[in-house]
């Protein structure tokens, strides 16, 4: 049992200071992490330290007001501090018990521009990080303001090497990452990821992102990142009625990209559970009408070569029930994909079928045969004619049996029209109400959120767990198209990057990793063993098998480990990486015995040698392991794949032998 104080900010003693403090600081509560907070010279700063070492030197603190001029902060008051240990449980995730361990500081800034006169900033301070955000509780109640810019900075210290790419692209978030000096950042989407020559990795986000926009990051070319944020069409970055608070503004700090990857500081910023019982939210697997699509074997829109049909989709549903898989997603269902879909999304219906889709006939279907239907909706940006019919929408599906749907938004980010004809940023303000009034609406029918060309995940699936999962990158579908497909690397890159942030729907599982393709980038550049790992190490509540079914029955020998893999977690431990180079994960199922560890590398071979002293000591497992086989390699031999049997226990180690694009994929089955 962890030790609980009383302790959240509203019941911290207050030591009221008569006079404005210049300075203030706190440690976390191991005293590993320090911050400070200062005002001097009109200006409110914050700074950074691990073990007496500087990593954030002090950096600006602040918002500017439309009508306001940028306020010069005379006082530092009001300081209050408090500690907090408990524990608290997840429906379903990654891990099931969380401990939330952190010392709170919040103080008063005194400004001398109106709506800066008071200005709260709160910050936690955990051991693996920090998060702290503006409280603005004097603004009268319902006084509109709009915010002009946001004067966050994050001012580094010391050499970075960097992973990101450049923000407000107009594919949104799936781009390829790169890797450059830190300093040679212009504007970066988060999270931002660095390593540096100190030995520590940062990693800089947001937390609860609601009814704010979505915040990028500016570098200014010698180190230090200014907070920017998604306008409106007219400029403004954003507007809110007092009283109001910010998102959190993250800052994970670790001596290994583990480190990063194994922190819960983006779910412990985010409020609890406000749903109640979620017991009707449902992690599982899936197969579905999907990637035909993309090698051009059927059509979303109706005709001839039509994939959803009520034959195909009971087709699938067949599958599905006969391999133990829980839903068969379905797109190209419902009337508006003929033509050009994406300039003509407002010609959408989210109730009506298409004359060849019985959708009550296949629900009922997938009833009697234990499998649901994962219901979609793609808008193609047209956010007013989906809101529209939104309760209409998810009224249907409720009534039908629909437990999940997948939410769709392809449109070029900057583009999405609202009900004035502005055209918004597919992360700003306007798309983030947006977002979530869509799970808000699920969620009084039951129905869980998977959003694809989403705004990003900032751990709001703790308050809402109906908001499953979310794209937000480049996943598979990329590996369809060749224009180029993702590069190995790319999956040793999203672990410690996008996958911060939360759950990624990137559906793996391709066994045809050729489709007919001779050109390497027109084709997965991965192994077999590597896809299987996929499931293992990008975490997913609800995970896709996205083959054809006839490839999973040509490999029935692969296929086991994606029939056995679970996709809710009692615990999950990142082993050992390096961002863009490796990584090995292993996670327990929810109340099981089992592990599994799914590891990958890069386009070049490795040899890594495992320890297994995350299994329980004293239990003998039987190591079910699927690996690249001799002479496998993503570019020449993607396919060969080697399955072997070896009891181990916690004392043994593993030599994991990746090949070129490769990885491992191994089911530690308890035999005792």
């Amino acid at each position: 049992m962890f030790f609980r104080l009383c302790l959240a900010s509203a019941l911290f003693s207050v030591s009221a200071i008569a006079q404005a403090a210049a300075r203030e600081c706190a440690q976390s509560p191991n005293r590993i992490l320090e911050v400070c907070v200062t005002v001097d010279g009109g200006a409110a700063r914050y700074s950074v330290s691990r073990l007496g070492k500087p990593v954030l030197a002090p950096s600006a603190l602040g918002l500017t007001f439309k009508g306001e001029g940028a306020a010069r902060y005379t006082g530092l008051s009001n300081v209050r501090r408090g500690r907090s240990d408990t524990q608290w449980e997840q429906p379903w995730g990654e891990q099931r018990l969380i401990r939330d361990d952190h010392v709170e500081l919040a103080v008063t800034l005194a400004g001398d521009t109106p709506l800066n006169r008071t200005v709260g900033v709160i910050f936690r301070l955990f051991d693996d990080g920090i998060g702290f955000r503006y409280v603005y509780g004097d603004v009268p109640a319902g006084q509109a303001v709009e915010v002009a810019s946001e004067r966050t900075e994050f001012r580094t210290k010391g050499a970075y090497q960097a992973w990101w790419y450049e923000a407000l692209g107009q594919e949104r978030d799936e781009y390829l990452y790169t890797q450059t000096d830190a300093r040679r950042i212009t504007t970066a989407e988060t999270p931002l990821t660095m390593k540096g020559e100190n030995g520590l990795y940062l990693s800089f986000h947001e937390a609860a992102l609601i009814d704010y926009p979505s915040m990028l990051l500016a570098g200014d070319g010698a180190g230090t990142l200014t907070a920017r944020l998604m306008p409106w069409p007219d400029g403004v970055a954003a507007r809110r009625r007092g009283p109001f608070e910010t998102p959190w503004r993250t800052i994970l700090i670790g001596t290994s990209a583990g480190a990063l990857a194994d922190s819960r500081i983006e779910l412990n910023l985010n409020a609890p559970n406000k749903l109640g019982d979620v017991s009707w939210v449902k992690p599982g697997k899936y197969v579905g009408i999907w990637w035909e699509m993309h090698l051009n074997r059927s059509t979303w829109g109706s005709g001839a070569k039509h994939g959803a049909t009520t034959a195909n989709a009971k087709a699938y549903i067949d599958f599905a029930a006969r391999n133990g898989f829980d839903g068969v997603l379905v797109e190209g269902w419902n009337k508006g994909w003929d033509g050009d879909w994406i300039a003509n999304g407002d010609k959408f219906d989210f109730t009506n079928p298409y004359p060849d889709f019985d959708l009550k006939a296949v629900t009922d279907y997938g009833r009697q045969k234990g499998v649901r239907l994962i219901g979609h909706h793609e808008t193609g940006g047209a956010v007013v004619n989906y809101e529209n019919q939104l309760d209409e929408a998810m009224k249907l599906y409720e009534r039908v049996g629909v437990a999940a749907v997948k939410t769709g938004y392809v449109k070029h980010s900057g583009t999405i029209t609202d009900r004035e004809g502005g055209r918004q940023w597919f992360a700003g303000q306007y798309m983030v109400r947006h977002n979530l009034k869509v799970a808000e609406t699920a969620a009084r029918y039951h129905i869980a959120i998977d959003a694809h060309e989403p705004v990003k995940d900032t751990g709001l699936r703790r308050t809402w767990p109906n908001m499953v999962s979310r794209e937000g990158a480049r996943g598979q579908e990329f590996n369809a198209w060749g224009r180029p497909t993702n590069p190995p690397e790319h999956l040793t890159i999203l672990p410690f990057t996008r996958m911060l942030a939360g759950p990624m729907d990137y559906t793996p599982g391709i066994f045809d990793l050729t489709f007919g393709q001779t050109e390497l980038t027109h084709r997965v550049q991965s192994t077999l063993a590597t896809q299987l790992a996929e499931y293992v190490v990008l975490y997913s509540p609800i995970q896709m098998a996205a083959d054809l079914p006839e490839n999973y029955d040509a490999r029935p020998d692969a296929f086991q480990f994606i029939r056995d893999v679970p996709t809710d977690w009692e615990i999950s431990r990142t082993l050992q990486a390096e961002i863009g180079d490796f990584v090995v994960v292993a996670r327990q199922p929810r109340g099981g015995t089992d592990w599994f560890l799914g590891a990958i590398t890069d386009e070049s071979a490795r040899t890594l040698t495992q320890s297994l002293d995350f299994l329980t000591p004293g239990k003998r497992y039987e190591a079910q392991i699927y690996a690249d086989a001799p002479g496998a390699d993503y570019r020449t031999n993607p396919h060969a794949l080697r399955i072997e049997r070896k009891i181990v226990t916690s004392r043994d180690r593993l030599v994991l032998d990746l090949a070129p694009g490769g990885g491992a994929a191994i089911r530690f089955k308890d035999v005792e």
